[in-house]
């Protein structure tokens, strides 16, 4: 059985296609970690932000692979934007979602704690833009470890290709919690701070949102609002394939759309008891 609206030879076939990425992209970038040259700035992404030389071999590499492919293809990072490729002169019904490199500090210190996130999204109409729900098939891997997350919408979320949920683990005061806090102006996060057993911050949400999915992490928090949509499209599938609670800051559904300059507030948890006991800390509710 596979996803709704694609056939099951193009599940397996954009599968395929998606650990290639991660595979090549690993080896493209694997000369640069730990180099200095590798935080070089080269110019500024579509996302606003400086793209530095690492980013930009990676992202080479990702445009690579679906090229190589022959198929009317879409990709979407956040370094080129938004782009068309193969040939056709309808809109290609299939996105790629892709950051090439999430935690890019993280490899240019040579910090193990840094990979890729793709998104695989299936899209048919012109008239309405492609947005989180879209997203059919996620794919988040640790270049430095090797562990590869994934999850098929319907079908569960894998670590490894074994099957992962998150944790049961409902006290805050009892609770692991990654978070991104740098730069955000919320006194309300100094009551989580002062509640919360164990904090970390790690330097990729993709990967630390796939902690959340398989448990290593109870929960995880970005509140600056400047989060980018598209680097947590294929991680927020696997949360919620395992299981887990993802939602804004307010508790609303997330469902940006699909685009660089899309942004958010994420708070992902295990289990709903656990997500309403940071809610009440964060006094949303």
């Amino acid at each position: 059985m596979g996803v709704v609206g694609m056939k099951k030879s193009d599940i397996y076939y954009w599968r395929s296609i998606a650990l290639k990425m991660a595979e090549q992209v690993q080896k493209a970038i694997a000369p640069l970690v730990g180099k200095e040259e590798a935080g070089e700035i080269i110019k500024m992404g579509a996302d606003g932000t400086p793209t530095k030389l690492i980013d930009l071999v990676a992202e080479d590499e990702t445009i690579n692979v679906l090229e190589n492919t022959g198929r009317p293809v879409t990709l979407i990072s956040e370094e080129i934007g938004y782009l068309k490729i193969g040939e056709g002169d309808s809109e290609p019904q299939i996105i790629f979602v892709v950051d090439p490199l999430d935690g890019t500090t993280n490899a240019i210190k040579n910090i193990p704690f840094y990979g890729i996130s793709i998104a695989i999204a299936e899209y048919h109409s012109s008239d309405v833009l492609p947005s989180l729900n879209d997203v059919k098939m996620g794919f988040v891997k640790n270049f430095a470890t090797d562990d590869i997350y994934e999850a098929m919408r319907g079908h569960g979320a894998y670590l490894n290709d074994e099957r992962i949920k998150p944790s049961g683990q409902e006290s805050l005061e009892e609770s692991s919690m990654g978070a991104f806090i740098y730069g955000t102006k919320f006194p309300k996060i100094d009551n989580i701070c002062r509640i919360i057993r164990r904090m970390r911050i790690l330097g990729s949400v993709a990967l630390e949102l796939s902690y959340v999915a398989n448990g290593a992490y109870d929960a995880f928090m970005d509140l600056r609002g400047n989060l980018r949509v598209v680097d947590i499209a294929a991680s927020k599938l696997i949360v919620e394939e395992a299981g887990g609670i993802v939602t804004t800051e307010r508790g609303d559904p997330l469902n940006g759309l699909l685009n660089v300059k899309e942004r958010t507030s994420l708070i992902a948890a295990g289990n709903r008891q656990l997500h309403q006991e940071i809610m009440k800390a964060l006094e949303v509710i």
